[in-house]
């Protein structure tokens, strides 16, 4: 995102910007990991509010369909195939939390803060919940929602916000080992283990379920990359989908 002097408050433009560069990425097959990130020293304070204010004067269905496109583009970030890291190096405000939260792995320096902070502006966090939701649960979602207390790196680990908070000098090192651990996995194994969590979380241990995992698995078995993945590892060598 680069939108600094506005702190990447993220207005129309932005939210389709956002949307079309993660379809892009997804479908390219050359990338294998997705970054995202923010110029200056914010990573995101959400919503730009000169945009919420002229959405305010505007009527219900435009700002339904303003709604939506953010709803939108908070999804195809959460259902990319690739795997995707937010790296969090300041202030995550709002629908910046909700981006961090929409990614599979957060990744926060040490001054890097947090807010669902729609409360102080009469609104909620409506777009963003989901993914919000998935990352820190109902429980603590019922305090931050309503308080809109400053969550510290610290703290936003704790409650399951990030994986990592480190100090500003160490956050590109240890985006990178991230990268470097997930670029030892098969591109298509990573892209079905998010699908399949995402059917198994929250579902009631049962033979539809059980069923649906044995399907899962004995396709993937079948696939050539999981062939060469299996092969690979006999054979003590490197599979080929590393250092491609």
């Amino acid at each position: 995102m680069n939108r600094p002097d506005l702190h990447n408050a993220f207005d129309e433009t932005l939210i389709a910007e956002l949307t079309a560069a993660c379809v892009a990425l997804d479908d390219n097959p050359e990338v294998r990991v997705v970054i995202l990130a923010g110029r200056g020293k914010s990573f995101s304070a959400g919503a730009d509010l000169n945009w919420m204010k002229r959405a305010a004067n505007n009527g219900v269905d435009d700002n339904l369909n303003d709604a939506r496109a953010l709803a939108g583009m908070l999804r195809v970030l959460a259902e990319m195939k690739k795997p995707t890291i937010a790296r969090v190096q300041g202030a995550a405000l709002g629908g910046g939390m909700g981006l961090a939260s929409a990614c599979d792995i957060a990744i926060a320096s040490s001054k890097a803060v947090f807010a669902t902070s729609e409360v102080k502006f009469g609104i909620i966090p409506s777009a963003i919940s989901p993914y919000v939701l998935r990352a820190i649960g109902a429980r603590q979602a019922y305090r931050y929602f309503q308080s809109a207390e400053r969550i510290s790196a610290e703290r936003a680990r704790e409650i399951g916000l990030v994986h990592e908070a480190v100090e500003p000098e160490e956050l590109d090192a240890k985006v990178q080992e991230i990268v470097s651990a997930l670029l030892q996995g098969g591109p298509l194994a990573q892209s079905a283990a998010k699908d399949l969590i995402r059917a198994v979380n929250n579902q009631p241990i049962n033979d539809n379920l059980v069923e649906d995992t044995a399907h899962r698995i004995a396709h993937l078995r079948a696939t050539p990359e999981a062939r060469e993945g299996i092969s690979a590892f006999l054979d003590k060598r490197l599979p080929t989908w590393i250092g491609e």
